[in-house]
């Protein structure tokens, strides 16, 4: 026993000896790449939980086994690990995607970084922010983490209850330009009519994009029409897709709203998304190809309590009586004595049914029975006022993606790749509209007695796929490359009717749409000459694009209107009546809630445009540099503009950048604007009225003096600066812009025939009793400042912290007004521009907006996200200016909130809530609720009225 307890001690103390001998003191110091110190960087050897921090001056010592491997993290770094090979090991950090992420917007050097860009530029990792951010779709997710970008769910305004408009500064949706992996990203089909921000523009769809299929979003806050072309007024985003391989990643999202203001007292808003991502590598160079398929669906909101305006007339009372008898109501509204026979037994006023009685004519009996008689009948009824509430809220949305991101090296001396990206996407919506009441003559009540809620059933489809080659040629970076997109949206009309056609109406029917197909042709060239200066690139190129904007029509019976014989209504034709009600108002044409287009709407219209630039950037000395950039565009439809951009960047030290620019733009009126023409249903406080949009080139626009559209122009300036404080952890940027745009292209008001014959024969002809149009008819100023700040710190070995501050403060106001002498002849200036456009371009989305985000990792599973959203006060847009009545929203702080636990590296769940403490909108004044209708604001939008969401996300990622 005691020479075992020997030969124990002694293999023992040889296993301690040996242990020790393989141990060794290393130690070094951590910079990043500009030879700075890194204080706070977590060093952690692999598979352990030993560890240590570098102190302030970067240095670190640790006492580790000679074969170990180090972990080097710091926040806002790539992670590195690494061998030990000897007692010194120093570390030179890369920045993650950050101020010296690699950017493709902004510049064509293909080395330069945000931080050394000349014109301000947001890298964000979307990939990042999806795992911890309650927001799932592209938009929702730029519009909390971007203070610059502005997009909200909009209710009770046709097709953009399916698309919400999105802008950046404030300026109009169509003035911001969509780049995918560099390429322009087509327009939707939709143009916005209704009553809400971006009215008369025609925007980008990011929600068609996948968020599981990007890598990051890169956003050009400048205008940039001399390097990019129309619509970069404002500035330009790029999607930036995923090339990853070898790596499948999962994603399921499920949430709910779940809040105080849910008058149907449950939960509703429901939310799920699935999607997955997979890359495959192609051959040994680089070649990969990478998928995205993505299925989603959002459930309908309403935030309406109870309806408190008229419903039921004293007619409607007597036609409850006659329907339960078997009368037929359409007879019932010519049949005086039967109206006296139902009145009896109606519940009428004892006054009212004794004028009932000694009534002579049909006449006498609709002045009568024309009175409000709601909260008696609906007693008789059994019904509420509630069961006439409208959805107020988003509608439902269910869609799917499938895209896609492919390069193939094609070696040769060019090392020339073969790349393609694209992908196909659906998106089926439903929306209500107004409630059409009873006492309407919008409502047949032979068909539906207590009225009914119509439905707008949208089918979008979306199709996109880019094509190139890229290489070199000698020196030359040639890019060869073809882009084509096309949009398609349209209607199906259910719970509706044709009321024109009485008790033959179909209760659902196809209105139609717009489809519309961009094909764009692109041959970039660069190169840059190291040595010539302290570098100097040199890029130039043409584009060749084609546009195509379709209207297709719908059903006849969804544009229709039909005489008392049932054959479509001829206003030339003095025999042909249309039906009325029993108070005689004329019963409107069309399927109710969005009347289709007719054959006379179609359009088929093309243009082509080509386009050619050059962009020079010259570092004159390692610490200043300028750049220029020139671009001639020439359309088909209205000419040519030449457009410029110059920029520069100033190194005063390793510290702090000064940077400015100085730009002209332009927009060209897209072909919707041209082309789009319908008749659709308005409602102007709480009132019905047909509205018909004519195009510029319509008869009713020369009768009315409208002029053809011209393109927009701009000049535009920036200044700021860009600062990194490394004995801080922390980098920031400041800058300053204004932004002059002449001729805004906008929708009118409403004009009247005004007793023109030809114009009253004009306007019936398109069941409409108004008309608008699209006009070049003001020029804008648009002035603020945006900022960015990060800071990332280790709290000590396990936790780490980043802090994002942003905020941008931004003004527009109308500098002129430009109206043609007639219509001022005509007294009909706030017909061409009203007060209520005025709000939507000047203050109808915030200002003001800020953001401050926390990320707090606490060792390699745990992580929390804190951030809270500033979003600024709006005005209500409205032509009603009274004194006394309150137009103001207040700005408000929305809170989100989330925790992940990482159980393995396959698999991560998070949960957490947008919206966290439940804040609303202020209430609308009473003048804007529509009788109930709208306690919040319909037309002017700050963060949505869903109130509180919560969710729970499962990522899991297989290697």
């Amino acid at each position: 026993m005691t020479k075992n307890y020997i030969i124990t001690m002694v293999c023992s103390c040889f296993l301690v000896i040996t242990g020790y001998a393989q141990q060794i003191q290393v130690s070094g110091t951590v910079t990043d790449d500009q030879a700075t110190p890194l204080p706070g960087v977590s060093v952690q050897v692999s598979g352990t939980d030993k560890g240590t921090i570098t102190d302030f001056d970067g240095n670190y010592s640790l006492e580790v086994m000679q074969d170990a491997n180090l972990v080097f993290s710091f926040v806002g770094f790539e992670t590195q690990t690494l061998s030990v090979t000897g007692e010194i090991l120093n570390v030179t950090m890369t920045s993650g995607v950050a101020l010296d992420q690699i950017v493709l917007i902004g510049t064509r050097n293909p080395s330069r970084t945000a931080v050394n860009s000349a014109v301000p530029v947001d890298v964000l990792s979307v990939s990042e922010i999806a795992e911890s951010s309650p927001q799932i779709t592209v938009t929702e997710i730029l519009n909390y983490a971007a203070p610059s970008f502005s997009s909200n769910p909009q209710t009770i305004s046709d097709g953009t209850d399916h698309i919400a408009p999105a802008s950046l500064r404030g300026l109009g949706p169509d003035q911001v330009l969509v780049l995918i992996n560099g390429k322009r990203r087509h327009k939707t089909a939709l143009v916005n009519t209704n009553g809400t921000f971006g009215r008369g523009s025609v925007g980008t769809d990011l929600s068609a994009i996948p968020t599981n299929a990007i890598d990051r979003i890169e956003i050009l806050r400048d205008g940039a029409a001399a390097q990019y072309g129309s619509d970069a007024i404002a500035g330009v985003i790029n999607i930036v897709l995923k090339r990853s391989t070898n790596e499948l990643s999962i994603d399921v999202t499920t949430g709910a709203n779940f809040t105080s203001e849910n008058y149907d007292d449950g939960v509703d808003g429901e939310k799920i998304n699935i999607g997955a991502n997979y890359g495959l590598p192609i051959g040994d160079k680089g070649g990969f190809v990478n998928f995205t398929g993505n299925f989603n669906f959002r459930g309908s909101t309403n935030r309406m309590r109870s309806f408190a305006g008229q419903i039921f007339t004293g007619y409607n009372s007597v036609e409850r009586v006659a329907n339960n008898a078997g009368f037929d109501l359409l007879n019932l509204q010519t049949d005086v004595d039967a109206i006296q026979n139902f009145a009896q037994s109606a519940g009428l006023p004892a006054d009212v049914l004794a004028n009932v009685n000694s009534a002579n004519s049909l006449s006498d009996l609709q002045s009568i029975l024309n009175y409000d008689n709601t909260n008696t009948e609906l007693g008789f009824r059994n019904l509420d006022r509630s069961d006439f509430n409208m959805r107020v809220g988003n509608s439902e949305l269910r869609g799917g993606q499938f895209f896609g991101n492919l390069e193939i090296p094609l070696g040769g001396e060019g090392e020339f790749k073969l790349y393609s990206f694209g992908g196909i996407g659906f998106k089926n919506g439903n929306a209500a509209g107004f409630y059409r009441l009873p006492f309407q003559s919008r409502d047949v009540t032979s068909v539906y007695l207590n009225g009914f809620l119509p439905e707008l059933n949208s089918n979008i489809k979306d199709k996109a796929i880019a094509v190139g080659i890229r290489g070199k040629v000698g020196e030359w970076n040639v890019d060869i490359s073809n882009n084509t997109g096309i949009n398609e949206f349209t209607y199906r009309i259910s719970n509706t009717l044709n009321a024109s056609l009485l008790n033959s109406t179909p209760l659902e029917a196809d209105a139609g749409g717009y489809r519309y197909q961009e094909n764009t042709s692109n041959l970039d060239v660069s190169r840059f000459y190291e040595d010539v200066l302290s570098g100097l690139s040199v890029a130039f190129g043409a584009e060749y694009r084609v546009e195509n904007y379709d209207i297709i029509a719908g059903q006849e019976v969804s544009y229709a209107q039909y005489n008392t014989n049932g054959n479509v209504h001829d206003p030339t034709d003095p025999n042909s009546v249309v039906p009325s009600d029993f108070f005689g108002d004329t019963r409107p044409g069309g399927i109710q809630v969005f009347p289709g287009f007719a054959p006379k709407n179609v359009v088929d219209a093309y243009r082509n445009s080509v386009a050619g630039y050059v962009d020079v950037e010259a570092d004159f000395t390692d610490t200043f540099r300028l750049t220029g950039a020139l671009r001639y565009e020439n359309f088909s439809d209205f000419g040519g503009t030449l457009n410029f951009k110059s920029s520069f960047l100033w190194k005063l030290n390793s510290i702090l950048n000064l940077r400015g620019s100085v730009q002209s733009g332009f927009r060209a009126p897209s072909l919707h604007q041209i082309n789009y023409n319908s008749t659709s249903t308005l409602f102007v406080d709480g009132i019905p009225q047909e509205v018909g949009i004519f195009s510029n080139t319509s008869r009713v626009a020369r009768l009315l003096n409208i002029a053809e559209l011209k393109e927009e122009t701009s000049l535009g300036y920036t200044a700021g600066f860009t600062a990194k404080i490394p004995d801080a952890n922390m980098s920031f940027t400041v800058d300053g812009y204004l932004i002059d745009i002449d001729d805004r292209v906008v929708l009118t008001g409403q004009f009247g025939p005004n007793g023109n014959a030809e114009l009253e024969r004009l306007f019936s002809q398109a069941n409409a009793t108004q008309a608008a149009f699209f006009v070049n008819s003001i020029d804008t100023r648009t002035k603020g400042i945006d900022f960015v700040a990060d800071h990332k710190t280790n709290l000590g070995t396990d936790l780490r912290l980043t802090n994002t501050l942003s905020f941008t403060l931004s003004k527009t106001t109308i500098e002129n007004i430009n109206i043609p002498g007639p219509v001022v002849d005509a007294g009909l200036t706030d017909t061409y521009f009203d007060r209520t456009s005025e709000i939507y371009i000047e203050a109808a989305v915030p200002r003001t907006k800020g953001s401050l985000t926390n990320s707090l990792f606490i060792g390699e599973k745990w992580n929390a996200f804190l951030r809270n959203t500033y979003f600024g006060e709006v005005e209500e847009a409205t032509n009603n200016v009274a004194p006394d009545i309150n137009r103001i929203y207040a700005g408000k702080v929305v809170t989100d909130l989330s925790a992940s636990y990482r159980f393995s590296p396959a698999l991560r769940l998070t949960v957490g809530a947008n919206n966290l403490f439940d804040i609303y909108p202020d209430m609308a004044d009473p003048e804007f609720q529509s009788d109930g209708r709208f306690l919040y604001s319909r037309r002017s939008t700050q963060f949505g009225i869903d109130g509180r969401y919560l969710f729970a996300r499962i990522n899991i990622v297989l290697d």
